[in-house]
């Protein structure tokens, strides 16, 4: 077959070409020909069918998250925000902190093992390319119900992948969460938060400038693996069989990534990069394009020159090919010796191939003869942008009228039976079966982690400076309404940073929702988004950036609307933090917060099968009163705990087993509505008698309710005289997770 050149493509204007099948609508190919003046080449259309996917262009949901920007408040914190590989906040020292959550979702349905550990390795690379040392990892998941047979397929699978590559890496795993529901059966929900640290000054970008310097393709060989993996696979809806199009998943190497990591750490503290990008989706096709559109505009490169692990790949294999632990610098000429010389000390294969022009176009060749010439923006950053058609779904209004009529216990034996079926369903149950798989304390700095409400990382030896991290989202909530559940995640996040004493600083954030083509997913993409950007600005926290995952759904079934809100917050001295569980008796328990009857996509309801009903509305106010007198008070707290799914029940429930120490609690009202509504702006505190006082004083200043309803000791939990021993409650929480899986 010959050579497919741009030559040969100005004089075969007609020659037919298969952009349907690369995923291309009629009007996007028509809008390349106007582009280029002509038909693309093979490898130009290659280029443009994996950039301008949904994954990479962000073409449906570009017109609702300027938003972030839009609405950004100001925050002196905010060193890189939304358009770089990942977001930097200063968080004092001179320390520079970088985070940012992306999904792995279809990959990880079709082979749950390299789905997963690839979508770890894809988001420590962001971290990596921004200059920072990776220093942990998180996975909030979601699931099909626990006990079907395809959940029993990938979760397994996908757990191994998150804890054998990370394991490898020798970075701990902090922080996640696991989810069931219906919902997501076939269409797992893997999302992989990487946060890493380094100072202000060692802080890199993705851009290419400087005509002369030299593109350096180091890392892994490129194979046939992943070649349009997920770009085309976070591109479209599965059938009720499995995904239409079944590129080869993307096989990864942790062995390589630590290599590659310690490599790139040693050349960015020599200072030998103009520029910096990472090959993830797309590949070459998106690092080549987005360094030259970031840049000055102008670079040429030679296919030639790539390290091929199969000779017999074609040029648009290797634009397309997503293989992993690959990187792409911008050198200058000087400095190329020194940086070849520090990838051969670590055994990294660096290729030269290709350097910056004075021009505004990128070119590629292939064998001498040009294969590729584009303007690198309408590759990277102007593709299609569709302002989908938005109509709110039926169900909303009909479920918001629904009357919840929940069975509530109401006998002693019914609540004691309420309290141990809540705690020892899938959603609630001990996940130590998973994180048991992760290293959770390598390195030696992390201070907190599963089952805390947030993760939490050393990051000075010296000075005990930390950062917490916490992942949130109730797509129950977001299902019934998508504005209140964006503003509920957001602030249950920012609270379970201050319930560890860190001061939340900024947002990253994963969309996961169905088909952008379906008018009621748009809705609630437009009604998350517009609440997230509300929810930021009023609390003052900047959006450094993240990912969105259209598509999930089977044949016409999306999944439950899942933002998933990460928040990252500061604490000067990681020793004073809080901890979730009390550890001895004759402290005093108090709860922070009002209690209201809010059952709707409760947990309760949830187990129950009772869809519908009137969700919280978000009192961002009074959520931002309560992290200050959480962050004020915290030399007073022995314990903290945000209550969230599954309520008091289950919040009361984790402390008391955190350590053994049981608790005598007494709650005033309808004893089903307080233990298990799940009312948002609410933490669990535990102080020294002598301190109820301080307490007091505190909570009115802020105008947060305060209620004192127990104290620890003993070996049961008590409640208005229900006894539950701690053996009894440890059985129900713990033994869920490996009858389902082990």
């Amino acid at each position: 077959m010959s050579l497919d050149t741009v030559e040969v493509a100005k004089t075969t204007p007609d020659q037919s070409q298969p952009y349907a099948e690369l995923g291309l609508k009629a009007e996007e190919y028509r809008r390349i020909r106007e582009i280029l003046g002509r038909r693309p080449t093979s490898s130009e259309l290659a280029m443009y069918s994996v950039m301008w996917s949904e994954h990479c262009s962000y073409k449906s949901s570009k017109v609702h998250l300027r938003q972030f920007g839009e609405k950004a408040p100001h925050s002196e914190a905010l060193l890189v925000g939304i358009g770089e590989n990942a977001g930097v906040v200063d968080v004092g020292q001179g320390y520079a902190v970088t985070f940012k959550i992306e999904s792995h979702n279809h990959p990880s349905f079709v082979e749950p093992y390299q789905g997963a550990a690839t979508g770890v390795g894809g988001i420590v690379r962001d971290i990596l390319t921004m200059g920072a040392r990776p220093i942990a990892v998180m996975d909030p998941l979601r699931f099909g119900p626990a006990d079907a047979l395809d959940t029993r397929r990938v979760l397994p699978g996908i757990v191994a992948g998150i804890g054998g590559y990370g394991n490898c890496l020798g970075l701990p795993n902090i922080g996640g969460e696991i989810v069931f529901d219906e919902s997501y059966a076939g269409n797992p929900l893997v999302n992989a938060l990487c946060v890493g640290v380094m100072r202000h000054e060692q802080i890199k970008l993705a851009k290419a400038s400087g005509p002369g310097n030299l593109v350096v393709l180091f890392g892994a060989k490129t194979g046939g693996d992943g070649i349009g993996g997920v770009s085309v696979l976070a591109s479209e809806t599965f059938d009720a069989t499995g995904p239409a199009k079944r590129p080869s998943v993307q096989v990864g190497d942790p062995f390589i990534e630590k290599v590659l990591i310690e490599c790139s750490l040693e050349i960015f503290a020599e200072d030998l990069v103009v520029g910096i990008q990472d090959l993830g989706g797309a590949g070459l096709s998106c690092a080549t394009s987005e360094l030259a559109s970031a840049g000055t505009g102008g670079m040429r490169v030679s296919l030639d020159g790539v390290p091929l692990r199969d000779p017999s790949l074609s040029p648009e294999e290797i634009l397309m090919s997503e293989s992993q632990e690959r990187m792409c610098a911008i050198v200058e000429p000087r400095h190329i010796d020194q940086f070849m010389q520090i990838c051969a000390k670590w055994d990294v294969t660096a290729t030269v191939i290709g350097e910056v022009t004075a021009g505004d176009m990128l070119i590629i060749t292939w064998h001498g003869q040009v294969i590729v010439e584009v303007p690198p923006r309408t590759v990277a950053h102007e593709g299609p942008v569709y302002n989908r058609p938005i109509a709110k779904p039926e169900y909303v209004d009909r479920l918001s009228k629904v009357d919840l009529q929940l069975a509530l216990p109401k006998s002693d034996e019914e609540i004691r039976a309420a309290i141990l079926t809540l705690i020892s369903c899938p959603n609630l149950a001990d996940k130590s079966w998973v994180t048991s798989q992760y290293d959770r304390y390598i390195q030696g700095n992390t201070i907190q982690s599963q089952p805390e409400d947030s993760g939490m990382i050393r990051i000075d030896e010296s000075t005990n400076l930390g950062v917490a991290i916490s992942t949130d989202a109730n797509a129950r909530w977001c299902y019934l309404n998508p504005y209140e559940g964006a503003k509920l995640a957001l602030a249950e996040a920012a609270r379970n940073i201050a319930t560890a004493g860190a001061k939340p600083l900024a947002v990253t954030n994963c969309l996961n929702f169905g088909s952008p083509e379906d008018p009621g997913v748009m809705w609630q993409f437009a009604e998350t988004v517009r609440g997230l950007a509300d929810g930021c600005l009023e609390m003052g926290l900047p959006i450094t950036g993240g990912n969105v995952s259209f598509y999930n759904q089977t044949a016409d079934v999306a999944i439950l609307p899942t933002p998933i809100i990460g928040v990252l917050g500061v604490i000067q001295d990681v020793r004073a933090r809080t901890p979730m569980g009390w550890d001895r008796a004759n402290l005093e328990i108090y709860l922070l917060g009002e209690t209201r009857n809010d059952l709707a996509g409760s947990e309760w309801a949830n187990l129950n099968k009772v869809p519908g009903g009137q969700v919280p509305v978000a009192d961002l106010q009074s959520e931002m009163r309560l992290v200050d007198l959480l962050l004020d008070g915290q030399p007073l707290f022995e314990a903290a705990h945000d209550l969230s799914q599954g309520g008091l029940a289950s919040s009361l429930t984790e402390m008391v087993l955190r350590h053994g120490v049981g608790a005598e609690i007494v709650i005033s009202g309808d004893r089903a509505i307080a233990l298990l509504s799940e009312t948002p702006g609410r933490v669990v505190v535990a102080i020294e008698p002598a301190n109820a006082s301080l307490l007091q004083g505190l909570a009115a200043t802020r105008g947060i309710g305060l209620e004192k309803i127990g104290v620890t000791g003993g070996e049961a939990m008590t409640i208005n005289g229900v006894s539950l021993s701690i053996p009894e409650l440890r059985q129900a929480f713990t033994e869920t997770f490996p009858k389902l899986f082990g």
